[in-house]
């Protein structure tokens, strides 16, 4: 099974609000084959958590716009502003202060997953 046409474009979006915001280290993974309670996964980097929050901010703003009105089911981490979750039930997203992301390494969880093209203005080098 792999992830629906309308998550990979939603996943889009958020994807670009985070490059917009100066996240860095965007990446998507289809874990439908590996998990049944999710369909995509998208992790990004933040320098402080400022920024932490800022970028989630954006990405729900540009959901909620772009997409159909989209709201998370449940945010997790806000006050502590170093790895903020977005559940939208098919996706999740994942915005990790630099040192979070360094620490947990979540794509090593899911290194066996396909990734999800993103097709970013800014791609990283």
């Amino acid at each position: 099974m792999t992830a629906v046409q309308n998550s990979i474009d939603d996943i889009r979006i958020a994807a670009e609000a985070a490059d917009r915001l100066k996240a860095r280290d965007i990446v998507a993974y289809d874990v439908s084959d590996l998990l049944g309670i999710t369909d995509i996964m998208l992790v990004a980097t933040a320098a402080n958590e400022r920024q932490v929050l800022a970028v989630a901010e954006e990405i729900e703003k540009d959901l909620y716009l772009k997409a159909d009105k989209r709201q998370p089911r449940s945010r997790e981490g806000l006050e502590e502003a170093q790895w903020l979750l977005l559940d939208y039930g098919d996706f999740v997203i994942h915005v990790m202060h630099e040192e979070a992301r360094e620490f947990y390494r979540l794509e090593r969880l899911w290194r066996d997953c396909p990734a999800v093209e993103l097709d970013l203005a800014h791609p990283e080098e």
